[in-house]
C-alpha cells in the first residue's frame, strides 16, 4: 500500500503549508494522498490564501481529504448565523486573541475593530468568495482507512467510530489524550499544540504548534510505521507510551 500523508493545524501560515506540500511531493510524488486535519484558519496572516490553495486543489481532483477543525467551525457559524461564539463552545469568542478570528477576516480585507457584529458579518459575507464558503461548509469531520482513523481533535474513547459526534471529533482533549487503550485503529489528530509531533502509541498528534510560530511537519503512515517529514527527509516517530488492551 502507498503511504498516506497527513498535515496538522496550519492556522493561516501559508509558507509553512507550501514547505510541507513540497516535502510530501519530494517523498511521495505529486499524486500522494494527503489528509489535512483541519484548523486551516485563524492566528496566522494568510488564512485566505490557505483556503484558496486547498479549495482549488480539491476542485482540480487532487488526492486530498480536508477535515473540519474547531476553528473552521467558527467561520462557518459566523457566515451562516452571524455568531462569533460557536454553538459547541459558546464560552469562547472568535475574535478573542487566543482564537484569532480577527486575523482570518483581515486576510479577506475585513477589519473588526470598532464595528458591530452585524456590520462585520455583512462585510465578511461579501468579501469571502463563494468557493471558499462552499469548501468550508462541506468539510467532513473524519476519515477512516482499514488501519487509521483521522479527526481534528480525536475521538470519544469507547464509542464506535460510526457513532462519534462533531463536538468530540473537533474539540475533545483530556478524555481522549489521557486514554491509553488500543482504539482498534491508530488515531491521527491535531488540535492540541505540542512542541513537536508525538506518537502516544494509540494516537499520533501532528499539531506541532504552527499556530504559535513552530514548523509544520507532515506525518507519513506506511506499513504500520510513522514518520514526520523534516528538512532532511523522513524522521521516525516512535511510540512513547505503552498501550493497555481493550
Amino acid at each position: 500500500m502507498p503511504p498516506i500523508y497527513a498535515i496538522g493545524d496550519i492556522h493561516g501560515h501559508f509558507a509553512q503549508l507550501e514547505t510541507a506540500l513540497a516535502r510530501i511531493e519530494d517523498d511521495g510524488g505529486p499524486d500522494a494522498q494527503i489528509v489535512f486535519l483541519g484548523d486551516y484558519i485563524d492566528r496566522g496572516p494568510d488564512s485566505r490564501v490557505v483556503i484558496d490553495l486547498l479549495s482549488l486543489g480539491l476542485a482540480e481532483g487532487r488526492n486530498w481529504i480536508c477535515l473540519k477543525g474547531n476553528h473552521d467551525g467558527y467561520l462557518i457559524d459566523f457566515l451562516q448565523h452571524g455568531r462569533a461564539e460557536s454553538l459547541l463552545r459558546p464560552d469562547l469568542h472568535w475574535f478573542d486573541k487566543p482564537l484569532g478570528g480577527a486575523a482570518t477576516l483581515k486576510s479577506y480585507g475585513v477589519e473588526v475593530d470598532g464595528k458591530l457584529i452585524s456590520e462585520i458579518v455583512e462585510e465578511a459575507r461579501t468579501a469571502i468568495p463563494e468557493a471558499h464558503k462552499a469548501f468550508m461548509a462541506a468539510l467532513p469531520c473524519s476519515y477512516e482507512t482499514e488501519t487509521h482513523f483521522f479527526a481534528h481533535a480525536g475521538i470519544r474513547p469507547g464509542v464506535a467510530f460510526t457513532d462519534q459526534v462533531e463536538l468530540d471529533l473537533t474539540w475533545i482533549r483530556g478524555e481522549f489524550l489521557n486514554d491509553t487503550r488500543n482504539h482498534g485503529k491508530l488515531i491521527i489528530h491535531g488540535h492540541t499544540a505540542v512542541n513537536f509531533p508525538e506518537h502516544a502509541g494509540n494516537r499520533v498528534n501532528l499539531d506541532g504548534g504552527t499556530g504559535f510560530g513552530r514548523p509544520l511537519y507532515p506525518g507519513v503512515f506506511e506499513d504500520g510505521q510513522v514518520w514526520v517529514l523534516t528538512e532532511t527527509g523522513r524522521q521516525a516517530l516512535e511510540p512513547q507510551k505503552t498501550l493497555t488492551q481493550l
